[in-house]
């Protein structure tokens, strides 16, 4: 009798890891929707803002096909391959930066209501990536710690749980401390 209760103490508390796993997954891909759902915003924005800047920037015709050139390839990342699509966004996310300093050289363009209004989306579009990029890598680490910890990473090896990737940022100079000087 005694053996049974502790088979049954076993089974409920595998039953439980089992359910925490799937939980943790879960949440790790509904984080990567929401971080799915603001690229595709951002990708959405940038064919009008190239429309509104190619009227007034017509010698930067190299960084407008640039963008356009990031933004098809970011956008051909298979959903899933989370590295991937974090490499090619960022290397969109920096053509975009050179896509904003043009401003600067084009007083009428910084003047333009319709480009300030896209440019105030896409800061908004960007502050709200790197919230779901926060969100999503929370989720990946409990996910993460999950299938490493024991004993649940018995199931998670029994069950083919897998760890996830970190949306990361890939450039060195992202990453860098900026320097200042007066």
């Amino acid at each position: 009798m005694i053996g049974l209760a502790i088979a049954a103490v076993v089974a409920v508390y595998a039953i439980l890891l089992y359910n925490g796993l799937v939980k943790a997954r879960q949440v790790k891909e509904e984080a990567w929707s929401g971080i799915d759902v603001q690229l595709k915003r951002r990708a959405d924005l940038i064919p009008n803002l190239i429309e509104t800047v190619k009227g007034y920037a017509k010698h930067e015709r190299e960084t407008l096909e640039q963008v356009v050139e990031l933004r098809n390839r970011a956008q051909a990342v298979p959903s899933g391959d989370v590295a991937g699509r974090a490499v090619a966004e960022g290397m969109l996310g920096q053509a975009l930066g050179k896509l904003m300093a043009l401003a600067e050289a084009y007083p009428d363009l910084k003047a333009n209501q319709n480009f300030s209004e896209l440019q105030q989306s896409l800061e908004t579009i960007e502050n709200e990536i790197q919230m779901s990029r926060r969100y999503y890598n929370g989720a990946a680490r409990d996910l993460n710690v999950r299938v490493e910890s024991f004993p649940s990473n018995l199931l998670a090896t029994a069950f083919s749980f897998a760890k996830a990737p970190f949306f990361e940022i890939e450039n060195a100079a992202d990453r860098a401390v900026p320097t200042v000087k007066f």
